[in-house]
């Protein structure tokens, strides 16, 4: 096997496993917030669909490995279904991108306007769904999911410069405005908070305080989504855009992309479960604290006795 073929298969096998554990891991956080019935929060809910659209794309992006290995042994079967698979695959991106997207719009909401927007989850919802659904039909149309790309749009040779185009035009551009946006937004949040919190401790009372505490209770485990997801898709947008400029970079900056992606999956169900785990954690605390207070009047009640 000479370093070329070596190399693709160590990528194969690296993109393969971290997204398996992808997988795995979103299983498990949406089979708990059903298991506890906990969708029946917002702050669950919109945790969930950042989950299952990452499930969506780590489950996509497994059987696109398996179609790229398998490729060579019947190239027209596995090309139409690479099609099929990278339709999935822009679209679970895209819906994650836009579900972040609403995220942070929802976070800016509560966190500077006090007001929370849970009447707008539909549009949320509908938007993250039919958007994407529209975006990836064009590489299917122009035919650059490349079964040799992970069934990804990419060029089938040096000449190609549609795929490019689609790549930079269908996701970089889209991913890096929402980046930009997001991020003077969360900055904003940062600033806010942290100037109600200081009125909070400097005057004991203030007419938004109940409200502003309140809304931190569902800010504090939704901005982990946004800013876990932006901090893995960076080096992916920075590696396209160098592709753009360098034909043939460094193999060692692939497999860092190959590390990345899988990464917005594997966050996203790593979020919820600590998430989980610690509101449970809570609960129990609470729990505990309430039979204490309890038992603590029944003595009292005996002893008046």
């Amino acid at each position: 096997m000479n370093s070329s073929a070596h190399y693709y298969r160590t990528a194969e096998i690296i993109y393969f496993t971290t997204n398996s554990i992808s997988t795995l891991v979103c299983l498990v956080a949406a089979y708990m917030v059903f298991r506890l019935r906990l969708y029946r929060k917002v702050v669950y809910r919109l945790s969930l669909y950042q989950v299952l659209a990452s499930l969506l794309l780590a489950v996509m992006s497994i059987l696109a490995t398996i179609i790229s290995i398998n490729y060579t042994k019947d190239p027209p079967t596995y090309g139409s279904v690479c099609t099929a698979i990278g339709w999935f695959i822009v679209y679970a991106q895209w819906a994650k991108l836009l579900f972040t997207a609403w995220v942070t719009f929802h976070l800016f909401c509560l966190a500077v306007l006090l007001k929370n927007l849970q009447r707008f989850e539909v549009l949320y919802v509908v938007t993250s769904l039919l958007v994407p659904a529209v975006v990836a039909i064009a590489p299917a149309l122009t035919n650059t999911y490349s079964p040799t790309g992970n069934c990804y749009i990419s060029a089938q040779n040096d000449s190609d410069h549609v795929a490019l185009i689609e790549n930079l035009v269908l996701w970089d551009g889209p991913a890096l405005l929402v980046l930009l946006v997001a991020f003077v937004a969360m900055v904003v949040m940062v600033i806010q908070m942290s100037c109600r919190a200081r009125c909070r401790l400097e005057y004991k009372r203030i007419s938004a305080d109940d409200t502003f505490w309140k809304a931190l209770k569902q800010i504090l485990p939704l901005a982990a989504f946004p800013i876990l997801f932006f901090i893995f898709i960076i080096p992916v947008l920075v590696f396209d855009i160098y592709v753009a400029v360098v034909p043939n970079p460094n193999p060692s900056l692939e497999l860092t992309v190959l590390v990345c992606i899988p990464m917005w999956s594997l966050t996203s169900g790593a979020t919820l479960l600590a998430h989980i785990s610690v509101a449970r954690c809570r609960a129990r605390v609470q729990m505990r604290a309430l039979h204490l207070q309890l038992h603590d009047l029944y003595v009292k009640f005996q002893d008046a006795k």
